[in-house]
């Protein structure tokens, strides 16, 4: 899929739905979203490819050096946008990734329980996660979006058809902060092929780089998956 047809694609995800690290800061219709008792990380995450797939898409990625950070900002990639309902990205990602969540008439979760896939922690308040983009998005400027238009870092700020984005416990998100696999791993290493998978996929849909000590990690990441 080129780089146009991966646009379009998401801008379809959320076309109607209105405008709108990773801080911590829509009710989503896929069906696996809606299986109450299944909503891990490694589960719920869409699009998430296999082991072997997720080599392949990483042999294909272009290897450079880091892109200056010159022109950055996280307003640049809005979000979190509205996905109908009162819901914008966040509370959707809050729903699939929880059990038992409960919202109220603003569409904020209220309670549910979320164990998050970094370190395993077991959280029961909504403020106590946060909203992980995979490839965060100062990495994402560093390895090519700084060439795409708003609408584009819309949709990948906010790309709920792809391994992009998780509910993770805060201290994991702000510990990862920026950081590539090469800088930074999933304290608990049963983690690291789900992540791995996740990484390289974001980075093979929108057409990023990647570095060559990325490139190594990410491998060896990908060698403690089972199959």
């Amino acid at each position: 899929m080129d780089a146009v047809a991966v646009v379009c694609a998401a801008a379809v995800l959320l076309a109607g739905c209105g405008s709108g690290k990773d801080e911590p800061s829509g009710r989503s219709s896929s069906p696996a979203a809606s299986v109450d008792g299944k909503n891990r990380g490694r589960e719920v995450l869409p699009g998430l490819p296999s082991a072997a797939q997720a080599r392949q898409m990483l042999g294909k990625l272009r290897v450079a050096a880091p892109r200056p950070m010159t022109g950055y900002s996280r307003a640049k990639f809005p979000h979190w946008v509205e996905q109908g309902a009162k819901c914008n990205t966040r509370e959707t990602v809050l729903e699939r990734d929880g059990r038992h969540v409960k919202r109220d008439d603003q569409c904020r979760a209220v309670s549910g329980t979320w164990t998050s896939l970094y370190d395993g922690k077991t959280l029961t308040s909504a403020s106590q996660v946060d909203i992980d983009h995979i490839v965060p998005l100062a990495a994402a400027w560093r390895s090519g979006a700084d060439q795409w238009s708003t609408d584009h870092r819309r949709a990948f700020a906010n790309d709920l058809a792809h391994p992009q984005l998780l509910t993770v416990s805060a201290a994991s998100n702000r510990a990862k902060g920026d950081q590539s696999p090469d800088q930074w791993q999933p304290p608990a290493r049963g983690a690291w092929c789900v992540y791995s998978r996740a990484w390289t996929s974001v980075k093979s849909t929108y057409q990023l780089t990647v570095t060559k000590a990325e490139k190594d990690k990410i491998t060896e990441m990908l060698g403690t998956c089972t199959s």
